[in-house]
Protein backbone atom coordinates (compact mmCIF):
# COMPACT_ATOMS: atom_id res chain seq x y z
CA UNK A 1 0.00 0.00 0.00
CA UNK A 2 1.31 3.33 -0.79
CA UNK A 3 0.36 7.15 0.77
CA UNK A 4 0.12 9.56 -2.20
CA UNK A 5 -0.06 13.20 -0.71
CA UNK A 6 -1.59 15.80 -3.30
CA UNK A 7 -3.53 19.33 -3.48
CA UNK A 8 -6.72 17.95 -2.34
CA UNK A 9 -5.21 15.29 0.81
CA UNK A 10 -3.66 11.90 0.96
CA UNK A 11 -4.54 9.13 -1.35
CA UNK A 12 -3.83 5.81 -0.97
CA UNK A 13 -2.74 2.88 -3.43
CA UNK A 14 -3.28 -0.73 -3.44
CA UNK A 15 -0.49 -2.42 -5.63
CA UNK A 16 -0.46 -5.56 -7.18
CA UNK A 17 2.06 -6.69 -9.30
CA UNK A 18 2.42 -9.76 -12.01
CA UNK A 19 4.81 -12.38 -11.31
CA UNK A 20 6.85 -11.45 -14.09
CA UNK A 21 8.02 -8.13 -15.69
CA UNK A 22 5.26 -6.10 -16.22
CA UNK A 23 3.66 -5.40 -19.92
CA UNK A 24 2.21 -1.52 -18.32
CA UNK A 25 0.80 -0.16 -15.78
CA UNK A 26 -3.35 0.29 -15.14
CA UNK A 27 -4.70 2.83 -12.49
CA UNK A 28 -8.20 2.24 -11.40
CA UNK A 29 -10.10 4.73 -8.99
CA UNK A 30 -13.21 3.90 -7.49
CA UNK A 31 -17.03 5.24 -8.09
CA UNK A 32 -18.66 7.76 -5.94
CA UNK A 33 -20.85 5.57 -3.72
CA UNK A 34 -18.42 2.87 -3.25
CA UNK A 35 -14.65 2.02 -2.84
CA UNK A 36 -12.06 -0.29 -4.25
CA UNK A 37 -13.62 -3.61 -2.87
CA UNK A 38 -16.40 -3.32 -5.94
CA UNK A 39 -17.11 -6.92 -7.89
CA UNK A 40 -15.64 -4.92 -11.22
CA UNK A 41 -12.88 -3.71 -9.85
CA UNK A 42 -11.66 -6.75 -8.26
CA UNK A 43 -12.27 -8.89 -10.94
CA UNK A 44 -10.68 -6.70 -13.65
CA UNK A 45 -7.28 -5.91 -11.72
CA UNK A 46 -7.13 -9.86 -10.80
CA UNK A 47 -7.55 -10.49 -14.81
CA UNK A 48 -4.93 -7.80 -15.77
CA UNK A 49 -2.17 -9.02 -13.11
CA UNK A 50 -2.38 -12.32 -14.92
CA UNK A 51 -2.43 -11.21 -18.28
CA UNK A 52 0.98 -9.23 -16.87
CA UNK A 53 0.44 -5.84 -15.97
CA UNK A 54 1.25 -3.92 -12.93
CA UNK A 55 -1.88 -2.89 -11.40
CA UNK A 56 -3.13 0.06 -9.06
CA UNK A 57 -6.28 0.50 -7.03
CA UNK A 58 -6.46 4.21 -6.21
CA UNK A 59 -8.81 5.78 -3.22
CA UNK A 60 -8.90 9.39 -3.28
CA UNK A 61 -8.40 11.47 -0.62
CA UNK A 62 -12.34 12.23 0.10
CA UNK A 63 -12.43 8.85 0.73
CA UNK A 64 -9.22 8.08 2.54
CA UNK A 65 -10.63 11.39 4.63
CA UNK A 66 -13.70 9.42 5.28
CA UNK A 67 -16.01 11.92 3.81
CA UNK A 68 -18.85 10.39 2.04
CA UNK A 69 -20.17 12.93 -1.00
CA UNK A 70 -17.17 13.31 -3.40
CA UNK A 71 -16.02 16.81 -4.14
CA UNK A 72 -16.74 19.26 -7.29
CA UNK A 73 -14.88 17.40 -10.51
CA UNK A 74 -12.05 19.74 -10.59
CA UNK A 75 -10.93 18.29 -7.28
CA UNK A 76 -11.12 15.64 -8.03
CA UNK A 77 -9.04 15.64 -11.27
CA UNK A 78 -6.71 17.42 -8.78
CA UNK A 79 -6.20 14.42 -6.71
CA UNK A 80 -5.98 12.06 -9.46
CA UNK A 81 -3.18 14.12 -11.29
CA UNK A 82 -0.68 13.72 -8.92
CA UNK A 83 -1.46 9.76 -8.08
CA UNK A 84 -0.64 9.27 -11.79
CA UNK A 85 2.67 10.92 -11.88
CA UNK A 86 3.56 9.23 -8.75
CA UNK A 87 2.91 5.85 -9.94
CA UNK A 88 4.12 6.51 -13.30
CA UNK A 89 7.25 7.55 -12.03
CA UNK A 90 8.29 3.70 -11.02
CA UNK A 91 6.67 1.97 -13.90
CA UNK A 92 7.69 1.36 -17.32
CA UNK A 93 5.31 0.45 -20.80
CA UNK A 94 1.95 1.73 -21.38
CA UNK A 95 -0.39 3.40 -18.80
CA UNK A 96 -3.69 2.58 -19.03
CA UNK A 97 -5.84 4.86 -16.57
CA UNK A 98 -9.36 4.50 -15.41
CA UNK A 99 -12.24 3.16 -13.18
CA UNK A 100 -15.56 2.66 -12.40
CA UNK A 101 -18.74 5.08 -12.70
CA UNK A 102 -18.02 8.73 -11.52
CA UNK A 103 -13.74 7.13 -11.61
CA UNK A 104 -14.39 6.42 -15.39
CA UNK A 105 -15.04 10.26 -15.60
CA UNK A 106 -12.02 11.57 -13.79
CA UNK A 107 -9.76 9.48 -16.03
CA UNK A 108 -11.08 10.51 -19.14
CA UNK A 109 -11.23 14.31 -18.08
CA UNK A 110 -7.62 13.64 -17.19
CA UNK A 111 -6.08 11.27 -20.09
CA UNK A 112 -3.81 13.64 -21.69
CA UNK A 113 -2.60 15.65 -18.99
CA UNK A 114 -1.26 12.69 -17.09
CA UNK A 115 0.10 10.67 -20.03
CA UNK A 116 -1.97 7.76 -20.48
CA UNK A 117 -2.19 5.58 -23.40
CA UNK A 118 -5.90 4.86 -23.27
CA UNK A 119 -8.16 4.74 -20.70
CA UNK A 120 -10.56 1.96 -19.58
CA UNK A 121 -14.47 2.85 -17.86
CA UNK A 122 -16.38 0.47 -16.39
CA UNK A 123 -20.32 1.06 -16.21
CA UNK A 124 -19.71 5.07 -17.31
CA UNK A 125 -22.54 7.30 -16.24
CA UNK A 126 -23.56 8.50 -19.66
CA UNK A 127 -26.49 10.45 -17.91
CA UNK A 128 -28.80 10.44 -14.62
CA UNK A 129 -31.58 7.64 -14.39
CA UNK A 130 -33.42 8.94 -16.36
CA UNK A 131 -32.04 11.89 -17.47
CA UNK A 132 -30.76 11.05 -20.89
CA UNK A 133 -30.71 14.84 -21.82
CA UNK A 134 -28.12 15.49 -19.06
CA UNK A 135 -25.47 13.77 -21.26
CA UNK A 136 -21.81 13.15 -20.09
CA UNK A 137 -20.32 12.08 -23.91
CA UNK A 138 -18.64 15.15 -23.95
CA UNK A 139 -16.10 13.83 -21.61
CA UNK A 140 -15.99 10.04 -23.21
CA UNK A 141 -15.68 11.98 -26.50
CA UNK A 142 -12.96 14.21 -24.82
CA UNK A 143 -10.12 11.71 -23.95
CA UNK A 144 -8.01 12.09 -26.43
CA UNK A 145 -6.83 8.52 -26.19
CA UNK A 146 -8.21 5.29 -26.77
CA UNK A 147 -11.53 4.18 -24.86
CA UNK A 148 -13.11 0.95 -23.68
CA UNK A 149 -16.13 1.28 -22.22
CA UNK A 150 -17.88 -1.54 -20.73
CA UNK A 151 -21.40 -0.98 -19.95
CA UNK A 152 -24.32 -3.07 -18.07
CA UNK A 153 -27.16 -4.22 -20.31
CA UNK A 154 -29.37 -2.82 -17.93
CA UNK A 155 -27.57 0.38 -16.38
CA UNK A 156 -30.16 3.22 -15.86
CA UNK A 157 -27.14 5.32 -16.19
CA UNK A 158 -26.54 4.40 -19.75
CA UNK A 159 -26.75 0.72 -21.46
CA UNK A 160 -24.04 -0.85 -23.64
CA UNK A 161 -26.73 0.11 -26.31
CA UNK A 162 -26.99 3.55 -25.56
CA UNK A 163 -23.39 4.36 -25.62
CA UNK A 164 -22.77 2.26 -28.84
CA UNK A 165 -25.58 4.35 -30.78
CA UNK A 166 -23.30 7.62 -29.64
CA UNK A 167 -19.60 6.85 -28.85
CA UNK A 168 -17.18 8.53 -31.58
CA UNK A 169 -14.72 6.70 -32.88
CA UNK A 170 -11.75 5.22 -30.68
CA UNK A 171 -14.46 4.26 -28.10
CA UNK A 172 -15.10 0.62 -28.36
CA UNK A 173 -18.54 -0.33 -26.03
CA UNK A 174 -18.24 -3.89 -24.47
CA UNK A 175 -21.99 -5.19 -23.09
CA UNK A 176 -21.80 -7.35 -20.05
CA UNK A 177 -25.02 -8.45 -17.66
CA UNK A 178 -26.08 -6.35 -14.78
CA UNK A 179 -27.00 -3.05 -13.74
CA UNK A 180 -24.61 0.16 -12.98
CA UNK A 181 -22.84 -2.34 -10.44
CA UNK A 182 -21.57 -4.76 -12.98
CA UNK A 183 -22.07 -7.44 -10.28
CA UNK A 184 -23.12 -9.50 -12.60
CA UNK A 185 -20.84 -8.84 -15.19
CA UNK A 186 -17.82 -8.88 -13.35
CA UNK A 187 -16.00 -11.63 -14.73
CA UNK A 188 -16.93 -10.58 -18.47
CA UNK A 189 -15.60 -7.61 -17.82
CA UNK A 190 -12.46 -8.72 -16.38
CA UNK A 191 -12.34 -11.59 -19.47
CA UNK A 192 -12.54 -8.07 -21.75
CA UNK A 193 -10.40 -6.39 -20.17
CA UNK A 194 -7.79 -8.81 -20.00
CA UNK A 195 -8.68 -9.53 -24.09
CA UNK A 196 -8.07 -5.48 -24.98
CA UNK A 197 -4.68 -4.85 -22.64
CA UNK A 198 -2.03 -6.73 -25.25
CA UNK A 199 -3.40 -4.09 -28.07
CA UNK A 200 -2.52 -1.28 -25.45
CA UNK A 201 1.01 -1.68 -26.09
CA UNK A 202 1.09 -0.27 -29.60
CA UNK A 203 -0.55 2.96 -28.53
CA UNK A 204 3.02 3.75 -26.38
CA UNK A 205 2.86 5.86 -23.80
Amino acid sequence: MLLIETPTGTARATLLAPAGAPSGLLVLGHGAGGGIGAADLVAVAGAAVVAGWRVALVEQPWRVAGRRIAPAPARLDAGWLPVLAELARTSSGPLVVGGRSAGARVACRTAVDGGAAAVLCLAFPLHPPGRPERSRLDELAGAGVPVLAVQGRRDPFGTARELRGLAPDGVRVVEVDGDHGLAAGAEAAAAAVAGWLPGVGRFGR
